[in-house]
């Protein structure tokens, strides 16, 4: 089975997402997404120019898509549905990689379940640059 790897940078400077910062490289297209797909004009010189640069945060795609379809990266907030047979009790977390492993981890109440399951639902709510509160309990 073939994984995509792909990747997004937060720019810290702009507050904003870059998406496909790789891609961009790996094709030498040099066209690197917002989070519309346009063009967001960024001229860094290779994809290490994002990794190398403290301007950037790189975070990477799980290969996984939430219960609406859409891509979850590292970093992404997440909500367990109250249908999930497998989960204690719906929650809400970061996506993080611990141990070669993706999971949602909940600080606040010291937990991390997987974020793969076959019998449960997971949705995208927010990440942690633009949505920090959502970790807090605060939605």
């Amino acid at each position: 089975m073939k994984r995509e790897i792909k990747f997004r940078a937060w720019d810290k400077v702009y507050e904003c997402y870059l998406y496909d910062v790789q891609n961009a490289y790996d094709t030498l297209s040099g066209c690197v997404k917002d989070e519309n797909g346009e063009d967001a004009g960024y001229d860094e010189e290779c994809f290490a120019g994002f990794l190398d640069n403290d301007q950037y945060v790189v975070e990477q795609y799980t290969g996984l898509h939430d219960k609406n379809g859409r891509e979850i990266y590292e970093g992404d907030i997440v909500r367990t549905g109250k249908d999930n047979i497998g989960d204690p009790e719906p929650m809400i977390g970061q996506v993080i990689m611990r141990e070669g492993s993706w999971l949602i981890e909940n600080e606040k109440m010291q937990e991390a379940i997987e974020l793969f399951s076959e019998i449960t639902s997971r949705e995208v709510i927010g990440n942690i640059f633009e949505n920090p509160e959502l970790l807090e309990g605060k939605q």
